[in-house]
């Protein structure tokens, strides 16, 4: 029995070791997730989304590299509303600077592809991915290139009628980048040794609830994002000089103000955060009852430190007017939060 053992603990061994250069390229890919969020990010708030007018996945990998190509794009960007009615203004410098930015953002969109299909590839032809590997793989490329397609869907919401573009589609963008993010560290933590965990300890679905909600809440952040509405009601925690503000409902159908009223997408956000803070404190609360934070259940106090910080800049991040770096501080602890979720039911569902 003793040898029988040893052969099955060597086994395991040499599979995760075999296996080791594949995690390392999944959470080098959760990393380069996490900064095409930073300059996605940054991208908006410069308000640079919209100066590259066109989708040439292949082609507009080289940027402009004469005075005549440099020239074109300005020309094209002349052409959209954002330039006629908001930025008549620029001169081809001003355009530079908000062009490198939107460039970056779909430049390591396309490094990341090219990142994740070529390991992907040679560790097929290495055989080091047995089928139940290869196919979640597989689609977590896909999920990418889909995630491609939706920003210039969201892009091309901009071009013609609107000056910038749709809150919907920010909101849903930047939920499929968090989804993606979510799913890489997923199998990324599958494919580590388990923590010990008692059978009995395996109930996952408050901390699921809590990854919806986290979800749930950045889509809010995304359509905060389009709006704008960062950028009025900048006081705390009153909000329009009330805990419940006059106005939340003045458009008609009423349904519109839950998504396209600043007032009351900006207080759904707050609210959201409210009840997440208070979820996570019952949480912490049933747990210290209920066994402590040994063991797997150390991802909870984390995840409660993340959510304070997290609350903390998010109100830092209004006070303040929304200063860029900032902004960008609050979206990263976000995709942080909600990896640490995502690595605590991923823990609690071992089998």
């Amino acid at each position: 029995m003793t040898s029988i053992a040893a052969d099955t603990s060597l086994h395991h061994t040499l599979r995760a070791d075999r296996l080791r250069p594949v995690r390392i390229w999944l959470w080098v890919m959760a990393g380069l997730v996490l900064l095409m969020v930073v300059v996605g990010g940054a991208t908006r708030l410069t308000e640079s989304g919209l100066s590259i007018t066109s989708w040439r996945p292949l082609s507009g990998t080289i940027p402009p590299l004469s005075d005549a190509d440099w020239q074109a794009e300005f020309e094209a960007y002349k052409q959209i509303p954002q330039y006629t009615l908001l930025n008549s203004w620029m001169t081809l410098d001003d355009f530079k600077y908000i062009f490198w930015w939107e460039w970056a953002h779909r430049f390591l969109g396309r490094f990341l592809g090219v990142a994740f299909a070529v390991p992907f590839l040679v560790f097929l032809a290495q055989g080091r991915l047995s089928r139940d590997l290869a196919l979640p793989l597989g689609g977590l490329f896909l999920l990418g290139g889909f995630q491609g397609f939706l920003g210039w869907w969201m892009v091309s919401s901009g071009l013609t009628e609107l000056t910038s573009v749709s809150q919907y589609r920010l909101a849903t963008h930047l939920s499929a980048a968090s989804l993606l993010f979510c799913a890489i560290v997923w199998v990324a933590r599958r494919l580590e040794r388990p923590k010990l965990v008692h059978a009995d300890e395996r109930g996952a679905w408050p901390v699921v609830v809590l990854g919806i909600a986290i979800l749930v809440q950045l889509f809010w952040g995304g359509l905060v994002a389009g709006l704008d509405a960062g950028m009025g009601y900048n006081t705390w925690p009153l909000m329009d000089g009330a805990i419940i503000p006059n106005g939340l409902w003045v458009m008609d159908p009423a349904w519109r103000n839950v998504f396209e009223n600043n007032l009351t997408v900006q207080f759904i956000h707050r609210m959201l955060a409210y009840g997440i803070l208070a979820y996570i404190a019952l949480l912490l609360f049933l747990r210290s009852r209920t066994g402590g934070f040994s063991g797997v259940h150390g991802w909870l106090p984390r995840i409660g430190v993340i959510t304070i910080l997290q609350a903390a800049l998010g109100i830092g991040t209004l006070l303040m007017s929304v200063p860029i770096w900032m902004a960008l501080g609050h979206q990263v602890l976000a995709f942080m939060l909600l990896g640490l979720v995502t690595l605590y039911v991923a823990d609690l569902t071992r089998r």
